[in-house]
């Protein structure tokens, strides 16, 4: 029987709503709105049924604790630079086989997803996957796109492989869902036959459809186009520019011009170079177009050098002093909405921004205008301490492998040795998850392999507030009853459909919800919903939980469905539709093979 719209019920919904725009056009960040939903649903107490404790539960909540725990885990494994060596030794296999570089690109972020974050592999493997792809002649965006679905199938093989699996485990349990909370490898067996149907996919079809938008390049100039861009000037005698400093004539100006680097009686000198004073016979390396070019030499006193072509050799001139890189706006930066002027990017960083690729699109001009976005892939020229800077700031992502002196290399066994301990524990049921992973964290810093101050580092705080935000929501749907009232309306489709196929309907449901929002808020919303529809349908809710808990493991069809897929989406220079193309039949793929599957292994009714 369908329940009657209630006053609550009206008011749970409309939160819903409210926080399903807010999370699809973010005009503040999904964390601040998980914030707000929670105020929210405590200020409405009398319509919300959301009392202040059970408003701020998210905190406490097992599944928070247990992915801020899983965090440090995973920065343990990575300060010790393990996954890097992995990297080079595959380089080393794969050569320049397009085959091999994507099989081991996706057998080895599938098989780390599934015991580290999936998110964290992914940033740590795409330096790794784009030299890959450099050195073998292969165009990035071959590897990338698969390296980004991978992390997602790779994430459903065990309970800690992604955020989602926790929560949906925290959330099935405090619902009474037989089964929940689920054990480490509860599903690891649907998340073998996903990651072979995946592999196959991607290997087979999705590779033919997985579009080669950056070409091969022998270098990053000729990759980004920057030819025209490029050129070298001399300040000749009596230039007006003579005895000013280089931040006074040319990086404080109007035009749209960058000073690359200055060349002095066979010295080449890079960032910062604002304070040093411009003499006669200086030579400018700049990134500039035409018009202002031909602006600069009639009215500056500079002088074209004849027939020269800057290109990344040019720019590397002595590799010691700098260096050419691609840096991606990491999600959630602090950079986001800033521009490289407001931000101050050359002096905050040492370092110079020749061109900007957002998606297939190129931006040369007026480049400090441009606000920036997540996904923004930045070519940046500067020294390697500067280099080494960027790579450690949480805002960026280095899309080139950099070496790291601070590896703990010899802290490698004791790491592993960690996290298997961890798995091992709440596998054996000796100790829950929750608690294993906290021990594990904290033997991290015991052992030395992290130190203090690092494990504050290492934790996502907006994602641990957008699980502590978005828990109360589950609750008031229950409390409410417009779980219920959802429920009704999908079990309606059981009048025309077996149980197995509104099962997959639950699936496509959520996938759909999970690529234009947030995966973890796709889980609160839609399990309460699929424990209900199953008590109506007298089926095994488990088995539901199971379908959405796995849909929204796997958003292939947006770059904005999962952070893996933005992370990529600057460095392979991809469309919006370049997911729909690649990701829909992959998506369909696994919303056939996760029904069956549940219902080989665990049943429907």
């Amino acid at each position: 029987m369908v329940l009657s719209l209630t006053p609550g019920v009206i008011v749970v919904f409309f939160v819903i709503l409210t926080a399903l725009v807010l999370f699809v056009t973010e005009p503040v960040p999904i964390d601040i709105t998980a914030i707000g939903i929670m105020v929210a649903l405590m200020v409405l107490e009398p319509w919300t049924q959301v009392s202040p404790a059970e408003g701020v539960s998210g905190f406490a909540s097992s599944a928070t604790v247990t992915v801020l725990a899983m965090f440090i885990l995973s920065y343990g494994v990575q300060r010790t630079g393990a996954v890097q060596i992995l990297g080079r030794k595959i380089a080393a296999f794969t050569k320049d086989d397009e085959s091999r570089q994507l099989g081991a690109t996706i057998g080895v972020v599938g098989s780390i997803s599934g015991f580290i974050n999936n998110t964290a592999a992914v940033a740590i493997l795409m330096p790794m996957v784009t030299d890959l792809a450099h050195e073998g002649k292969t165009s990035p965006s071959k590897l990338l796109l698969p390296l980004s679905y991978a992390s997602m199938f790779g994430g459903t093989l065990t309970l800690i492989g992604t955020s989602t699996n926790i929560l949906a485990s925290a959330v099935a349990a405090d619902l009474g869902v037989a089964g929940a909370p689920f054990s480490m490898f509860e599903f690891t067996q649907l998340g073998v036959v996903v990651a072979i149907v995946g592999t196959v996919y991607l290997m087979t079809l999705g590779r033919w459809l997985t579009p080669g938008r950056i070409p091969v390049r022998d270098d990053l100039t000729e990759e980004f186009e920057l030819e025209e861009y490029l050129t070298e000037v001399t300040v000749t005698e009596g230039s007006p520019l003579v005895g000013q400093t280089v931040a006074n004539a040319l990086t404080d100006t109007d035009l749209d011009v960058d000073l690359v680097q200055l060349i002095r009686e066979g010295r080449t000198f890079v960032e910062p170079l604002g304070p040093k004073e411009i003499q006669t016979g200086d030579v400018f390396a700049l990134r500039t177009d035409r018009e202002t070019l031909v602006g600069l030499i009639d009215t500056e006193g500079l002088q074209l050098l004849p027939e020269v072509s800057v290109d990344a050799d040019e720019l590397e001139r002595g590799s010691a002093d700098q260096s050419l890189v691609e840096v991606v706006v990491a999600p959630r930066s602090s950079l986001v909405g800033e521009t490289l002027a407001s931000a101050n990017f050359r002096d905050r960083y040492d370092a110079t921004v020749l061109a900007l690729r957002r998606g297939p699109e190129y931006i040369r001009k007026r480049m400090d205008n441009a606000e920036l976005q997540v996904g923004d892939t930045l070519l940046v020229q500067a020294t390697p301490d500067s280099i080494s800077r960027l790579n450690v700031n949480r805002d960026f992502i280095v899309a080139q492998e950099i070496e790291r002196p601070d590896y703990r290399e010899s802290k490698i066994p004791l790491a592993v040795g960690i996290v298997g301990a961890v798995v091992a524990v709440a596998a054996l049921d000796v100790l829950p998850i929750m608690v294993s992973a906290l021990a594990g964290a904290l033997v991290m810093v015991v052992t030395g392999v992290l130190e203090p101050p690092e494990v504050y580092d290492a934790v996502e705080w907006d994602v641990i507030f957008l699980l502590a935000g978005v828990i109360p929501l589950g609750i008031a749907m229950q409390k409410t009853g417009a779980a219920d009232l959802i429920a009704d309306l999908l079990v309606l489709s059981a009048d025309f459909l077996p149980a197995i196929a509104v099962l997959g309907l639950f699936y496509v449901v959520t996938a759909v919800l999970t690529n234009i929002v947030s995966n973890n808020a796709s889980v609160v919303l839609m399990i309460p919903v699929a424990v209900q529809a199953a008590a109506q349908l007298d089926a095994n809710a488990f088995a539901f939980v199971l379908a959405v808990t796995f849909a929204a493991s796997t958003a292939f069809m947006t770059p904005v469905g999962y952070q893996t897929n933005l992370f990529v989406y600057g460095p392979g220079g991809y469309k919006f539709t370049d997911y729909i193309r690649v990701g829909a039949p992959l998506q369909l793929l696994f919303a056939i093979a996760t029904t069956l599957g549940i219902a080989a292994f665990w049943g429907v009714t």
